[in-house]
């Protein structure tokens, strides 16, 4: 892939905060193997010291914020350390879900194999949904984490027998256009390739306390794939 221009996925700073509307495909950190480009390394080529206060899964887009100084770090790890930081998600999910605000708490552990499970002796995890809109098989959901255990959405979405379209480790299945579209038509020796060749899940919203006690609030635009995504689910309704 194409690496972005890291100035033109910037959607907030100030002295102390930058905010970037992370594409998919691109770790926040490090991943376990090899040196593939990351989010830190694009930041880093035009701001030394600045460091990642959260990460998103590499597949997740949306916001994503770095802290430019020591002090800053410090003060916007304390605010996810105590759970004082708002995130908002969206997902497209497989079914319809009914949900007002409905609240999961189920224990997360990861496993040796770069995943997470659901687990009596996991780590306490808590999300809110909601459904902002349904389709045929479908619905866009709103994903409030509280916690911030890995895959933690994913998980327990899965939980609400609704996973994430394109979360194939957590019982997402691909979104294919064939199955709305009945005059659907391939080139013959082609095969149909996903809508989205990722999970559809998206960064939307974050907001925290600035170092002089200013509210922080950002949201990041829906990238194309997952506009597309949505936007073809609501014309075939």
């Amino acid at each position: 892939m194409k690496l972005p221009d890291f100035s033109d996925l910037v959607i907030f700073e100030n002295d102390d905060y930058l905010v970037v509307n992370k594409p998919p495909f691109l770790a926040t950190l490090d991943e376990r193997v090899g040196g593939a480009p990351n989010m830190l390394r694009l930041a880093r080529e035009q701001h030394d010291d600045i460091q990642a206060a959260h990460r998103l899964d590499r597949e997740t887009s949306g916001a994503l914020a770095f802290a430019k100084n020591p002090e800053a770090y410090r003060h916007l790890a304390m605010q996810f350390e105590n759970r004082e930081v708002k995130k908002q998600y969206h997902a497209v999910v497989w079914g319809t879900p009914q949900l007002n605000d409905e609240v999961v708490t189920r224990n997360i552990e990861t496993t040796s194999r770069g995943k997470a499970r659901l687990a009596y002796k996991g780590k306490a995890a808590e999300t809110h949904f909601t459904t902002l809109e349904t389709y045929t098989r479908h619905a866009l959901m709103l994903c409030e984490p509280v916690t911030g255990r890995m895959h933690q959405i994913r998980l327990h979405l899965m939980y609400l027998q609704a996973p994430i379209v394109g979360d194939k480790d957590y019982g997402g299945e691909d979104f294919f256009l064939s199955s709305l579209k009945k005059k659907f038509n391939m080139k013959e020796g082609q095969e149909e390739q996903p809508f989205i060749k990722r999970f559809a899940l998206h960064a939307l919203r974050l907001q925290f306390t600035g170092l002089n006690g200013e509210e922080i609030s950002v949201e990041a635009p829906y990238p194309k794939d997952f506009r597309v995504l949505v936007e073809v689910l609501g014309q075939n309704r």
